[in-house]
């Protein structure tokens, strides 16, 4: 059985409008969402055995925050420049190619690409990944390169602003 954990990273601060897109930090909400949502995993007992995430500031500043709450080592983060800006096929390309040995898989990245990659992969109907929110999905198989559309199931999806949707 596999795990993949969909993490759009936290709020981020879009006070400066001659700042690029790749270099936009969290902004106040997001450095407090960020922990907050990570307790939260770590509360429900979650083994993560690998953290990948998008190399853009805010993702990966929120990947780093919640890996402390997680207790998974800020260094062995993995940083993936395709997830940035990646849709639907690149992100499940990057699914399909993870090792076999990591049962339990959180990526951090960006929407649109994280809400349809959710919906694509569950069935599910839904329609945004708010900022920090978490879907977890779940996979009948023992084979990364098994995931596909509808192949997975939704245990849940929790936000900042909500406790646990089902």
């Amino acid at each position: 059985m596999k795990h993949l954990f969909l993490n759009r990273h936290a709020k981020s601060d879009w006070g400066d409008s001659q700042m690029n897109d790749f270099d936009r930090p969290l902004n106040k909400r997001g450095m407090h969402d960020a922990p907050m949502m990570g307790k939260r995993l770590a509360e429900r007992d979650h083994e993560i055995d690998l953290i990948i995430s998008s190399p853009a500031k805010r993702a990966i500043t929120t990947a780093k925050l919640m890996a402390q709450e997680l207790g998974y080592a800020v260094d062995d983060i993995q940083e993936e420049p395709k997830i940035y800006e990646a849709h639907v096929r690149e992100l499940l390309i990057i699914v399909n190619g993870l090792d076999n040995g990591y049962n339990s898989v959180i990526m951090y990245g960006h929407n649109p690409g994280f809400t349809d990659l959710a919906d694509y992969l569950t069935g599910a109907g839904i329609l945004n990944l708010p900022t920090c929110g978490i879907c977890k999905i779940t996979f009948d198989f023992d084979d990364w390169a098994e995931v596909s559309a509808h192949t997975g199931k939704m245990e849940y999806m929790d936000f900042p602003k909500r406790e646990v949707v089902k």
